[in-house]
């Protein structure tokens, strides 16, 4: 295989770009941006889970793979840290008799009371009558882990370009040579689109009209006592988790980033919980590809490639490694076979 061209230094992309590093295939990670993921990865919460969160479409065939290899990576990148927190969500499915028979939980997830919740967020002011925890659910910082992968794949001896502009397919006679920017032709074998809701622009010249819309999220930084939230903890009003010592990430739909901070300071206590200060407050557009991942050709002769998923952080292992593994053994991956793409 001659070189590949990724578009998108996201997580996705970083991911692919260091599967195909590590299998000798020359590869450029191609970015807009004037660094690794300062798109959507950027805006994410990155709570992976094994058990938990919605599995749509595709997805369910690669959930059983998300928690080994988040470790394997761990052991190939070291600065790649995984923080296994458990977590926290309520309201739970609540009844008994049969009625709690019908919510019975899947394995890996167990309906837990007060005593216990306090005990695993004991900072928590007003802790619900019961929460489901599953304990083998973790976070990462995922520009962390974006720029680490990057800077794994240079060392493999990948070409990294951010900046680039006026990124377009080049197409002759039905195939993908190549990518187009403003600093000149980048020739491909294979040009593989992992650049999220960007991928539908870059698509259009071939005539494939993608499923894939944006959904809104908010994402606000703050600073508090390293410790205040322990775990991963999903509330009505907002999930919140912390992603290194004294620095929170907090989703929420609330209208704006100071009523969020005020609902997350009102539901934590303890020293400086009151404290805490919003440092960031970003709303980005997570790409949502109908039915689930889109992954694989969208060229029958296979030279455009494509990987979306909404869960771009948790799956972004197990799809760099699979990916990698169907463009150099010309194999396809079983495990995509619900998540292929519409083609030209």
């Amino acid at each position: 295989m001659t070189d590949v061209v990724v578009v998108g230094a996201g997580i996705l992309g970083a991911s692919v770009a260091w599967h195909l590093a590590c299998a000798d295939v020359p590869v450029t990670l191609l970015e807009r941006g004037p660094g690794p993921a300062t798109g959507v990865t950027g805006d994410s919460f990155a709570w992976i889970g094994g058990v938990s969160g919605d599995w749509p479409g595709g997805a369910a065939d690669l959930r059983g793979s998300v928690l080994a290899d988040w470790r394997r990576l761990e052991s190939e990148v070291p600065e790649v840290a995984v923080r296994r927190t458990g977590s926290l969500t309520w309201p739970a499915p609540s009844g008994s008799g049969t009625d709690r028979h019908r919510h019975r939980l899947p394995e890996g997830r167990y309906r837990i009371g007060r005593a216990a919740i306090q005990a695993l967020e004991p900072r928590l002011r007003t802790p619900p009558e019961t929460a489901v925890h599953t304990p083998s659910d973790a976070g990462v910082d995922p520009v962390a882990v974006t720029a680490a992968l990057v800077r794994a794949a240079r060392a493999r001896g990948a070409r990294v370009e951010y900046g680039a502009s006026a990124v377009a397919l080049r197409t002759r006679a039905g195939r993908v040579t190549g990518v187009d920017t403003g600093a000149g032709f980048r020739p491909a074998s294979v040009v593989v689109l992992t650049a999220g809701t960007g991928v539908v622009e870059l698509a259009a010249p071939l005539g494939v009209g993608l499923p894939v819309t944006g959904s809104p999220t908010r994402l606000l930084r703050l600073t508090a006592p390293p410790g205040l939230v322990r775990g991963i903890v999903a509330g009505p009003d907002f999930e919140v988790r912390e992603v290194s010592a004294g620095r929170l990430l907090l989703t929420h739909a609330a209208p704006s980033a100071e009523t969020a901070a005020s609902l997350f300071r009102a539901a934590f206590e303890g020293p400086g919980a009151g404290e805490c200060r919003v440092t960031g407050s970003r709303v980005g557009l997570r790409p949502v590809p109908e039915g689930g991942p889109l992954i694989g050709p969208l060229a029958p002769d296979g030279s455009a490639y494509l990987a979306v998923a909404h869960s771009g952080v948790t799956l972004a292992p197990t799809v760099g490694r699979l990916v990698a593994a169907e463009l150099t053994t010309g194999l396809p991956a079983p495990e995509f076979n619900r998540c292929r793409p519409p083609r030209t």
